[in-house]
């Protein structure tokens, strides 16, 4: 072995120092990455020239680095690397050498090759180590030259790996396939960022079964990549503070070396966080050549996961579309599909729900050959809840005609069941009224319900209040009975608060008084024909108003 600290040499010695650097040239695997590369340099000074230690700095932008290093060393001194960068050539400072190392292309050196001897170095070492450096810069220029054409290749590759699904688990299957083969990591996951929740979701994890983990953003490294948009490169996880240990203990992995990146989105606003873990290859820890590429590729991921999550919610929209027009066909069906036709009553009604589905419901149910159960109710809320209340009401009332003919039972045993399915988290009004076909006798129950009317043929208002309080809220709860007699030309209306809390573009309500009047001028016309004045006049006067609410009215006018 040559000693780098010889003061002069004979022929021979120098025919060996060629020898010697021959041989280590042609064992520089030019087809290895940079680093390892950067790594053989170093150990070839030391292990094979003799010095007692070698680093090669990295300089970007007057900043140097140290890239790699080996042997015997003192602390790094930046300020000589820079020099000799500056100078293009090696120094001699007795026993170092630095070495400017030109990596081709415009000739400006990046790398400067830093050698410690135990001794003042010799002529012909220093001229060795400038052969070797001019020879290893250009290889390292090569190598990260091909490399950056093969990222190049890489993310063309990954992109059109990216663009070909929509589907959001598969597209992050492939984002991961292609972090962890080309950095060499065991395993990886992708976050996505929940801000609403305040959470980091995983909808699947390389190498993790397919297993989702939830984690609030305050929590974890992921976490704090999310929070502050920085990469985070650790060699050992366990000695940081933020990393969150439970993940591991619960899939029974071990944790080493852990990479997170923020996934950006074209705002450059934080969507997710890459996590990668335990680098397999190399040094075992991942290196700025690994969080270059993830960087360059993070554009392309972030887009791509945009368009597959609004896909996404695309699906999940027309699935709750087509569960709500099913909802509405299936409650289409539990209400009458009209009026019953009873010899010297004239009826009509409308139902007409602000969404696909509603709370309000109506319904006739005969009781017996001359008796009618009218039925005008409102479920709190609006809605899919509301109307399951609603088809709940449907099969009680239903069940409970078949046995109780009393209206203070009937009402009563409706409110205590509500309350008891709903566990007090929906309530009701509700109007209930039993006709007798021959008497005209009407009696009815009032549970908190917009106050149907009675207009006479005279011109009369008779408001039907008796009842007592809404359904659904306290067991137990009295009703009282209401009755009157109906006459000739007579006219019921009751309906929902979607026709009497309909507003205008000043928020001010319909009304009862409103609609009564509008019942009273058209009381002559046929039931059909009352309803259908009301509708357009509560549409014309709601116009432009700041909501609109389920809606039902119904005339019952005695002939």
């Amino acid at each position: 072995m040559a000693k780098a600290g010889t003061s002069s040499r004979g022929r021979a010695g120098s025919r060996g120092l060629l020898r010697q650097l021959e041989e280590s040239l042609e064992r520089m695997k030019v087809d290895s990455d940079p680093a390892s590369i950067a790594r053989r340099v170093v150990q070839t000074v030391v292990g094979e020239f003799g010095f007692a230690g070698a680093r090669l700095w990295r300089i970007a932008d007057g900043d140097p680095a140290v890239w790699q290093q080996a042997g015997k060393l003192p602390e790094p001194d930046g300020a000589a690397a820079r020099r000799a960068q500056s100078k293009g050539k090696a120094g001699k400072n007795g026993a170092v050498a630095y070495v400017s190392m030109a990596t081709g292309g415009n000739g400006k050196a990046a790398l400067v090759l830093e050698a410690r001897a135990a001794r003042d170095v010799s002529p012909e070492s220093r001229h060795m180590l400038e052969i070797y450096s001019r020879f290893a810069g250009i290889a390292l220029g090569s190598t990260e030259r091909r490399r950056a054409v093969d990222e190049l290749s890489s993310i063309i590759e990954a992109t059109k790996q990216l663009n070909s699904t929509l589907d959001l688990g598969e597209l992050i299957n492939i984002i991961l396939q292609i972090a962890t083969r080309l950095t060499g990591a065991e395993r990886g996951t992708v976050f996505l960022v929940d801000n609403d929740r305040g959470e980091i979701w995983s909808l699947v994890g390389l190498g993790l079964g397919q297993q989702e983990i939830r984690l609030p953003i305050t929590k974890g490294i992921a976490g704090w990549v999310a929070r502050s948009g920085e990469t985070v490169n650790l060699e050992d996880a366990y000695n940081d503070p933020r990393f969150e240990p439970e993940v591991d203990r619960r899939l029974g992995f071990r944790t080493r070396a852990l990479l997170g990146m923020p996934i950006r989105n074209k705002d450059d606003e934080v969507v997710g966080v890459l996590q990668l873990l335990n680098q397999s290859s190399g040094a075992g820890v991942f290196d700025s050549t690994d969080e270059n590429f993830l960087g360059a590729l993070s554009s392309h991921v972030a887009l791509a996961l945009e368009k597959a999550q609004l896909h996404r919610e695309l699906l999940a929209k027309q699935r709750m579309e087509r569960d709500l027009a099913l909802a509405r066909s299936i409650q289409s069906g539990l209400l009458p599909d009209g009026p019953p036709q009873i010899a010297g009553f004239d009826i009509f009604v409308s139902h007409r729900a602000s969404q696909m589905v509603g709370g309000d419901y109506y319904d006739f149910v005969p009781l017996s050959a001359g008796t009618t159960l009218t039925v005008v109710a409102d479920v709190e809320g609006k809605g899919v809840a509301s109307a399951l209340v609603m088809a709940n009401l449907q099969a009680t009332l239903r069940a409970l005609t078949q046995h109780v003919h009393a209206l203070e039972r009937i009402v009563g045993s409706v409110n205590d069941m509500i309350l008891t399915d709903t566990r007090g988290g929906k309530f009701m009004s509700m109007f209930v009224g039993l006709l007798d076909h021959h008497s005209r006798s009407f009696h009815y129950i009032n549970a908190g319900h917009v106050p149907p009317a009675v207009v006479r043929a005279n011109g009369e208002i008779v408001m039907l209040t008796e009842g007592g309080m809404v359904v659904g809220i306290f067991p137990g709860v009295p009703y009282e009975r209401g009755h009157l007699l109906l006459q000739p030309g007579d006219i019921l209306v009751a309906c929902t608060d979607g026709i009497t809390e309909a507003m205008n573009r000043n928020e001010d309500e319909y009304g009862n008084e409103r609609l009564i009047a509008t019942v009273r001028e058209c009381r002559t016309a046929p039931a059909k024909q009352i309803v259908e004045t009301v509708l357009a006049d509560v549409d014309l006067y709601s116009r432009g108003g700041p909501h609109e609410d389920d809606r039902i009215i119904f005339i019952l006018k005695v002939q």
